[in-house]
């Protein structure tokens, strides 16, 4: 998709970088009080109890902090991906989700400290390596968040909590936005050849943000929340009060997907959060 509007250029280092910190405390707040019968409780993913969540979250920390850090660890990383390209995901949870729920909390916990660190640290102009196309930090930094915020919807889902969105969503809807021709391309279609024009309603009510050009005649409209529960799979379209304009943005929102790899399966109708 061509460039966005400039309410989705890339974000300011050390604003997606509190702001990372700052999901990650949240999602820390729901399960630390956990029981271990909490932790082995099932979210919305199949297969996954609420320790595989964060112990996913633990691994592609990890990823992400060799990426910055250790470019031959990460390729490392990576070249076992491709061996197993279908379980590498589910099989690095699993291993996580082994440990107790102590020790995986703190190596959660340690990761993110480490995973922050090297973020400051980081190069800004300097491009790291990742499954996709290399990232800037501040980049990395907006894709941990929404996968963080991604997953973190799995596990307030699994305990019936429905969480406060934020002004933090902006990255996730960034990244939704940016992703629009992945989402096409992933499932082997043509994308479009125009740009859309995307208005959400920011959490507060009072704001929006807005991608694309004013004048662009297909166009998406709706809460900032919807948009991101969509572009994340972690709503039904049906369920969620996100509209399009156009045949091309009609499709769109039957397949968006804001996270790299293969199509995901999505929620059924009537599955969104609790």
């Amino acid at each position: 998709m061509p460039e966005p509007s400039s309410a989705a250029t890339e974000p300011a280092a050390a604003a997606v970088y509190v702001d990372l910190r700052e999901e990650g405390r949240e999602l820390d707040l729901l399960v630390a009080e956990l029981s271990d019968p909490g932790w082995a409780a099932a979210t919305p993913a199949a297969g996954w109890s609420i320790a595989h969540q964060i112990a996913h979250l633990a691994w592609t920390d990890r990823a992400a902090l060799l990426a910055l850090t250790d470019a031959d660890g990460f390729g490392e990383m990576v070249a076992a991906a491709f061996a197993a390209p279908d379980r590498f995901v589910d099989d690095g949870a699993a291993e996580g989700a082994a440990l107790g729920p102590a020790e995986l909390l703190r190596t959660w916990r340690d990761g993110r400290a480490a995973l922050d660190r090297a973020l400051a640290a980081a190069s800004p102009d300097t491009r790291f390596p990742w499954y996709g196309p290399p990232m800037k930090a501040a980049s990395m930094a907006s894709a941990r968040l929404m996968e963080t915020w991604a997953h973190g919807q799995d596990v307030a889902d699994a305990l019936g909590v429905r969480r406060t969105p934020t002004d933090r969503l902006r990255h996730v809807a960034r990244i939704g936005v940016r992703a629009r021709d992945y989402a096409f391309a992933v499932r082997g279609l043509p994308a479009p050849t125009e740009e859309f024009r995307v208005e959400l309603t920011a959490p507060d009510g009072a704001g929006a943000w807005t991608y694309g050009p004013p004048d662009a005649p297909q166009r998406v409209t709706g809460p900032a929340l919807d948009f991101c529960l969509l572009v994340t799979q972690r709503a039904h379209r049906a369920d969620l009060g996100v509209r399009a304009l156009g045949a091309d943005a009609e499709q769109w929102l039957d397949i968006a997907q804001a996270f790299a790899g293969p199509a995901g399966p999505g929620r059924e109708p009537g599955g969104g959060p609790a």
